[in-house]
């Protein structure tokens, strides 16, 4: 099993940043993908960004990209969302997750879950 733990949600205006972090525990040793899903208010729960173990393979929904970046630590047991340039619709609870594989996390979920972080984005 894989614990993950989200941090750095907050309360924030339009155009400023924010920087997510997770931490794994548990067996990381077997995580390869890991990323961030959000779910708005009377959404379903959405893909944000997505980095496989190297960091050398990064994924996101379009209407991050140029926005967010993410990252994979050093010991890869961590990954984090760096967000700028906020709009009020990235107002959500971010999820991080950890995969055993990689996959189109457009259609897919992964296998593992953090209890989520929420970002408010005001206007």
């Amino acid at each position: 099993q894989v614990q993950l733990v989200e941090s750095g949600g907050g309360l924030v205006q339009a155009g400023d940043s924010l920087r997510l972090s997770c931490v794994g525990s548990g067996r990381t040793l077997s995580i390869y993908g890991m990323g961030w899903f959000r779910q708005a208010p009377g959404k379903e729960r959405e893909f944000v960004a997505a980095i496989n173990r190297s960091g050398r393979l990064t994924v996101y929904e379009d209407s991050v990209k140029g926005r967010f970046t993410i990252s994979r630590g050093h010991a890869k047991d961590t990954v984090y969302l760096q967000m700028n340039s906020l709009k009020p619709e990235d107002t959500a609870v971010y999820f991080c997750g950890a995969d055993l594989r990689w996959r189109d996390y457009r259609y897919t979920e992964m296998d593992y879950w953090g209890k989520g972080t929420l970002v408010t984005v005001s206007s």
